[in-house]
């Protein structure tokens, strides 16, 4: 009995740990941004832009992916979800009413690197999670990547 315990307690461990992995941190993010737009300078936003929103695994690893926007709030590059480029998002809210992309576009207009928190649908659990969003201002685009709040 006691085996069985010990064993469905590791069990249990080892799951925790497997779904904390599939969580990117903050640090990932900031470093992902820092690396596409060092990409963007050197390779040029088309080549960049098309790895990225073609999933290349050198862009998007689970939960982990880039976003590109222009100043007005329109898609560039979607590491996710390929539909939304060309969209102009600058109306969307997120789960709680805010118009979290305009907000980002604003913080773009005022700083070279930022924050910013919001709500998303976490593409793992599929339930609404806070999420964190790290951005850098590039020339008249905006970088991002964001982790879920842990």
């Amino acid at each position: 009995m006691k085996k069985r315990i010990i064993t469905a307690a590791m069990l249990l461990t080892l799951t925790a740990a497997a779904a904390a992995d599939e969580y990117a941190t903050p640090r990932e993010a900031e470093k992902l941004v820092g690396k596409a737009v060092a990409a963007i300078r050197k390779e040029g936003a088309p080549k960049v832009y098309a790895g990225i929103t073609a999933k290349d695994a050198a862009w998007v690893r689970g939960d982990l992916y880039p976003v590109v926007y222009d100043m007005q709030g329109k898609v560039l590059a979607h590491g996710q979800t390929a539909k939304m480029v060309g969209k102009d998002l600058i109306e969307l809210r997120d789960a709680d009413g805010k118009y979290f992309i305009r907000e980002r576009i604003e913080q773009a207009r005022a700083k070279p690197n930022f924050w910013q928190d919001y709500s998303f649908v976490d593409p793992v659990s599929k339930s609404i999670l806070p999420k964190r969003m790290y951005c850098e201002r590039l020339d008249e685009t905006v970088v991002c990547a964001g982790v879920y709040k842990r």
